[in-house]
C-alpha cells in the first residue's frame, strides 16, 4: 500500500491519500506516519482518502483488534477520523467504523470527501 501525507494548515487538518492494496502491514506503517505526522504538526484531525484502493486484505481479526495497535503507536482517543472509501469496500470499512467506535474512536466512513469534510471539520 502506498500513502502520500498533505497537511491543510488553513483547516488544521492532515489528509492522506492511499492507493494499492490495503493490507495488515501497510495500514500499521501507515497509522505510524500518521501518528507522528499529527503530533508533530499539533493537528487532531484527519481525512484518510482510500478511493484509490484496488482492494482490501485483512481478516476479522486483525480489524477487531487494530484500535488496540492504533493506541499502542500513538493515535489517540482525542483525534477525529474521516475515511473515503469506495462502495465495494464497504463492509470492510464499516466493521472497522463500528469497532472504532465501540473503543472510543471517533471514526467515519463517507462515499464523497465534501460529507466528509463537513464533519470533519465541524
Amino acid at each position: 500500500m502506498e500513502w502520500n501525507l498533505v497537511i491543510h494548515d488553513k483547516d488544521r487538518y492532515l489528509e492522506v491519500v492511499t492507493s494499492g492494496i490495503v493490507d495488515s502491514d501497510g495500514t500499521v506503517d501507515m497509522a505510524q506516519a500518521i501518528a507522528q505526522t499529527m503530533k508533530s504538526n499539533r493537528l487532531t484531525k484527519a481525512l484518510i482518502d482510500h478511493r484509490n484502493v484496488v482492494n482490501v486484505l485483512g481478516s476479522t481479526l486483525a480489524t477487531y483488534n487494530r484500535p488496540k495497535i492504533l493506541r499502542f503507536i500513538g493515535l489517540t482517543l482525542g483525534i477525529k477520523l474521516a475515511e473515503l472509501i469506495r462502495p465495494e469496500h464497504e463492509n470492510h470499512f464499516k466493521f472497522f467504523e463500528t469497532v472504532c467506535f465501540n473503543q472510543g474512536y471517533k471514526l467515519s466512513v463517507f462515499y464523497d470527501k465534501e460529507t466528509a469534510l463537513t464533519w470533519l471539520l465541524k
